[in-house]
């Protein structure tokens, strides 16, 4: 028997992440296909990389947010579209409407406090990133999937897989 654990040859950490990501696809159409209402006293944190490839928000918001941000999705938002690969909101930032288009691959975090749901992502930039590191030594690598349980006991999921702690 061999004590060491082989690199995977399927990329299982693309994969959860790109099917929890799709989660938030369905959330959003269901909600798109309500006409933009939230059933019930449900409503969305969503955070996501400013800078990340296909990401479209005005020119001052990338400035006060060069990094990530923040958006609420509860009761003043409009014209919601969703497609396969991402959504379209228009909100308002001290009271002046912005449209933002954004890939769910740069979709950092997806909250939904009513219920107490939250999923966490690695944006993809650093999944791609992680990719092109020198490869380490297989025997100090750890490769099981963690479920991390929030400290205030709330579903959040967030999977790692194979990252040194």
């Amino acid at each position: 028997m061999n004590d060491t654990t082989q690199d995977s040859l399927i990329p299982y950490d693309e994969i959860v992440q790109e099917a929890l990501r799709a989660v938030v696809g369905r959330v959003l159409g269901q909600v798109e296909a309500s006409n933009g209402v939230l059933p019930g006293g449900h409503h969305f944190y969503i955070t996501f990389k400013t800078g990340a490839p296909g990401v479209s928000i005005p020119a001052d918001l990338r400035a006060r947010f060069p990094d990530e941000m923040t958006i609420v999705l509860q009761n003043k938002f409009w014209d919601l579209g969703v497609s396969d690969t991402g959504f379209t909101v228009s909100l308002s930032f001290n009271q002046m409407p912005a449209k933002l288009d954004i890939p769910f691959s740069a979709i950092t975090a997806f909250v939904d406090p009513a219920v107490d749901f939250g999923l966490q992502f690695h944006a993809m930039a650093d999944v791609e990133s992680e990719q092109v590191s020198p490869a380490e030594n297989d025997a100090e690598r750890d490769v099981a999937s963690r479920i991390t349980p929030s400290e205030d006991g709330s579903n959040v999921v967030s999977v790692d897989f194979g990252k040194k702690k």
